[in-house]
């Protein structure tokens, strides 16, 4: 069981851990052990993730979430299968969590009359420069 915070957990039958054999350093060793993890949460399916938090954590996960509702982990950060697990569920509690947070809207405002009138300015004096740039008249 994974305890994300006070409402919201997430039960073992919900996650699914596959080793794979990890890239990078190892030497002789990466060709024979399996410690990279693939973590598999069935987000869509979970009954412990209300509505918002399911849409917000969908969004979220970005390429992580599968097309048939599950969230993808990998991690082969260590050469320890057992670190590399615990790391997983970590992310995992770290982005359940962060999907518990409503974000806060964004009130509009408006710009100041004075950023209004240094724009205007800006403007006139990029105008005058380009307008220097035209073709000289000789007869002039």
């Amino acid at each position: 069981m994974l305890r994300i915070n006070d409402h919201i957990t997430i039960e073992d039958w919900e996650l699914t851990e596959q080793f794979i054999r990890a890239s990078g350093p190892g030497g002789q060793n990466v060709n024979k052990v399996s410690t990279a993890v693939e973590l598999r949460f069935e987000a869509d399916r979970s009954p412990n993730l209300p509505a918002q938090v399911k849409s917000r954590l969908r969004r979220l996960a970005g390429r992580r979430w599968t097309s048939d509702g599950a969230i993808l982990i990998q991690v082969q950060d260590t050469r320890s299968q057992a670190r590399n697990r615990d790391i997983a569920r970590e992310r995992l509690a770290e982005l359940v969590e962060k999907a518990t947070h409503k974000p806060k809207r964004r009130i509009p405002t408006k710009p100041t009359l004075g950023s209004k009138r240094r724009r205007l300015q800006a403007k006139k004096e990029r105008g005058e420069v380009k307008a220097l740039r035209g073709k000289v008249d000789p007869t002039g």
